[in-house]
C-alpha cells in the first residue's frame, strides 16, 4: 500500500498530479490511418444503389431491396479477410406494431477472433434497413417521428425508394471500412462486426440480438453504434464537420458514461482536430437507436449521431450521397477504430465491488472504499480483472483517478504501480469521484471502473 500525505488541493496546485495524457499506440495509430473516405463512399453509393433496403421488400430480388443488400454485405465482410467468421443472424418475427406482417429479420454479423481475451467482445454495429414514410392519404405527420405506426401507409411505405445514406448507410459503411481495416491484425479481445436489419421496426434485430446475448451470457464489454453518421450538413444552411456527437445513459458513472468518457479521450489522442462530444442522455430527445437494447440488458453502450442531422431528409427519398460527406463519416469512422482497437488491446478493468459479509446487507455489492483508520483518508482497494479466468500476463498496474463530483471527466491521475490498495490520505470520499483504470506494458488503458454506492434494497418496516 502507499500512501499520498498532502491534501488533494494542495496536490493540484503544486502539479503533483499530471494531468491524463495517455500513450499513444503505433498499432492503433496504423488502423486509424488506414481508415477510407474513398472506400467508405463507394459502400454507401452501393448501399444506395438498392434504392430500398426496406424490411418488408421481397428479398429475393437480385439487385433490389433488403435481400440483395444483405447479401452484398455478407459477401464483402468474406473477402476483407479469411479471419472474419461471416454468417447471417436470423429470426422470424410476427406482425405486431410497426411490424404490419410477419417478416424475416436478418443481421449480418462477421466474428474477428481475440487471442488472449476471446471471451470478452466489442461490438461495432450499424443498421444497415432504411425507410421512406409514405403517409396515407390525408394524414398528417404532427412532428418528426410521431405517430408513424397510424400515419404511415405501411404497404406503399415498403416499396417506396427509401436511399437511407446516412439513416444509415453511413452506419453500415463504417462497421464494414472497421471490418476491412482491423481484420489485417490481432487483438487480444474478440471484435464483432454487425449490420443490423429491424431498427426502423423498432429495434428490431438489435433487441433479438442482444436479448440471446444476455442469455447466454455473453461477455459485451462494449457496443460502439453507428447511426446517422454521414452528413455534415443539417439541410438549413449549417454545417458541423468537425465533431459527432455520443450519447451515453446515466448515471454519471454507469457503464455506458464510463464508455463514452473512454471513446472521447481515444479521439483527442487519435484523431487531432476531430472531437467525440458527449452528450448526457441515452440518446436523442425520446428516441432511440441499436445500442438501447444493449443497455437496457446490462451492456455498455454508445450511439454516435452527427450533430448536424437533416431531419427534413431523414426517412424520406431525399436522404441521398448527393447530401452525404463521405470525408465527414470516415472521421466518425476513426474515432470507431481509435476506441475499438484500444479496448480490444486493453486489460480488463479492475473490480472496485466487494461483498458485504456480515449483517442485514449480507450478499449485496458495495464499494471497496474506506476512510482509514482516523477516518479521514480515502483507502481504495480492487482486485484484478480476470479474463476467462486468468490472470493478465503483461499488466504493468493501475492508475489511480479523481475528478470533483461536478465535474463531467477526470481531472487527474495518479500512477500507483501493480498494487491493488491505495490511500489518498486527508482527502474526504464524499467530496470526489474516485476510479481505477488497468494499463498493460504497452500503455493499453482499460476504462474506469469509479467508486459508486448502489443503492441498498429496501426493506419493509413491520409494525407491532
Amino acid at each position: 500500500m502507499r500512501n499520498l500525505r498532502l491534501p488533494l488541493l494542495l496536490l493540484i496546485g503544486s502539479g503533483l498530479f499530471g494531468q491524463t495524457t495517455g500513450t499513444l499506440n503505433p498499432r492503433v495509430r496504423r488502423i486509424v490511418s488506414e481508415v477510407s473516405a474513398d472506400r467508405i463512399a463507394g459502400t454507401m453509393k452501393k448501399l444506395e444503389s438498392f434504392g430500398t433496403r426496406g424490411n418488408f421488400t421481397d428479398p429475393g430480388l437480385p439487385d433490389r431491396g433488403i435481400g440483395a443488400a444483405r447479401r452484398w454485405i455478407h459477401d464483402q465482410f468474406q473477402a476483407f479477410s479469411p479471419k472474419l467468421e461471416v454468417s447471417f443472424d436470423s429470426y422470424k418475427v410476427k406482425k405486431e406494431g410497426r411490424i404490419y406482417k410477419d417478416v424475416e429479420i436478418v443481421n449480418v454479423i462477421a466474428i474477428l477472433r481475440g487471442t488472449t481475451q476471446p471471451e470478452s467482445r466489442i461490438i461495432v454495429s450499424g443498421h444497415y434497413d432504411s425507410l421512406n414514410i409514405v403517409l396515407k392519404p390525408g394524414a398528417e405527420l404532427r412532428d418528426f417521428g410521431d405517430g408513424v405506426t397510424d400515419a404511415m401507409d405501411n404497404e406503399k411505405s415498403a416499396v417506396a425508394n427509401a436511399p437511407g445514406a446516412s439513416d444509415n448507410a453511413s452506419g453500415t459503411a463504417v462497421v464494414m471500412e472497421l471490418a476491412r481495416v482491423m481484420s489485417r491484425y490481432k487483438f487480444e479481445k474478440t471484435i464483432v462486426f454487425v449490420a443490423f436489419a429491424g431498427e426502423e421496426l423498432g429495434l428490431v434485430g438489435s433487441t433479438l440480438y442482444a436479448d440471446k446475448a444476455k442469455k447466454q451470457n455473453d461477455r459485451i464489454e462494449a457496443v460502439l453504434n453507428n447511426d446517422i453518421v454521414g452528413n455534415d450538413n443539417d439541410g438549413h444552411g449549417i454545417s458541423q464537420s468537425r465533431s459527432v456527437r455520443v450519447f451515453s445513459d446515466d448515471p454519471a458513472d454507469s457503464p455506458s458514461r464510463a464508455l463514452a468518457r473512454y471513446v472521447r479521450a481515444c479521439a483527442q489522442r487519435y484523431v487531432p482536430g476531430f472531437s467525440a462530444d458527449v452528450v448526457y442522455r441515452g440518446d436523442r430527445f425520446s428516441r432511440g437507436g441499436d445500442h438501447t437494447p444493449f443497455v437496457a440488458d446490462g451492456f455498455a453502450g454508445i450511439r454516435f449521431t452527427t450533430p448536424a442531422e437533416n431531419l427534413l431528409a431523414q426517412h424520406t427519398g431525399e436522404d441521398t450521397f448527393e447530401k452525404a460527406s463521405a470525408p465527414y463519416t470516415a472521421s466518425v469512422a476513426r474515432v470507431n477504430a481509435a476506441a475499438a482497437a484500444s479496448l480490444a488491446l486493453a486489460p480488463p478493468r479492475p473490480d472496485v465491488m466487494r461483498e458485504i459479509t456480515t449483517g442485514i446487507n449480507k450478499g449485496q455489492k458495495t464499494p471497496n472504499l474506506g476512510r482509514g483508520k482516523d477516518r479521514t483518508d480515502a483507502v481504495l482497494r480492487w482486485t484484478p480483472g480476470t479474463p476467462d479466468g486468468k490472470p493478465v500476463s503483461d499488466l504493468a498496474g493501475y492508475s489511480v483517478v479523481v475528478r470533483s463530483t461536478t465535474a463531467p471527466y477526470w481531472d487527474h491521475e495518479i500512477l500507483v504501480g501493480n498494487i491493488t490498495e491505495y490511500t489518498l490520505t486527508r482527502l474526504s470520499i464524499d467530496d470526489v469521484i474516485l476510479g481505477v483504470k488497468a494499463i498493460d506494458r504497452d500503455g493499453n488503458e482499460s476504462p474506469v471502473s469509479a467508486y459508486v454506492a448502489l443503492p441498498y434494497p429496501r426493506r419493509p418496516i413491520e409494525l407491532q
